[in-house]
């Protein structure tokens, strides 16, 4: 049984490619349809008013931001909650640390050695700057190795490297 749509709101484009890849295709068996909104350039709001439409429509939403500085999830959904009137924290989705240790959470050891990365076991503390000193000499860029990774990327996998992207599967029933 399918639910009215979904609208995933994330923050730019890295992780628009993410959830179109990842989310996107785990998400369609429950809802009509999955809308993803790049968030980041938009003015308050228009983003308030967005999710004033989507409650009035009954359709569902994710707020997906990355915990940056913030020292927890909590205080990252507060941050949002004074910024966003119509934002419910119950749909505010933290990755932590940033989406770029989604990326490489999906990477089993095999997968590693094919894109010529050290294997890792966690990945909750990455941030971009270090995602990007990890990219390899033989891809041309950041975007073509972030595609090159999503090819092979392995949900189950990065359930045991990333705790943020697990919370995720397991709270929409991603599998």
């Amino acid at each position: 049984m399918t639910c009215k749509g979904l609208y995933v709101f994330v923050e730019g484009p890295d992780d628009e490619r993410f959830f179109k890849r990842i989310a996107e295709l785990s998400l369609q068996h429950k809802y009509a349809f999955v809308h993803i909104i790049k968030h980041a350039k938009l003015k308050k709001d228009k983003i308030d008013n967005h999710l004033r439409a989507i409650k009035s429509m009954e359709a569902h939403y994710i707020y997906v931001v990355d915990i940056n500085d913030s020292p927890c999830v909590t205080a990252k959904k507060c941050k949002l909650q004074m910024m966003l009137k119509n934002i419910d924290p119950e749909n505010i989705l933290v990755v932590i640390k940033e989406i770029e240790s989604w990326y490489l959470a999906g990477l089993d050891d095999h997968a590693c050695i094919t894109l010529d990365l050290k294997p890792c076991t966690l990945t909750d503390g990455i941030t971009k700057e270090q995602f990007n000193s990890l990219i390899p000499k033989k891809f041309d860029s950041r975007v073509n190795f972030m595609i090159e990774i999503l090819k092979i990327f392995s949900i189950e996998t990065a359930k045991t490297k990333n705790r943020s992207f697990r919370y995720f599967i397991e709270k929409y029933d991603c599998e």
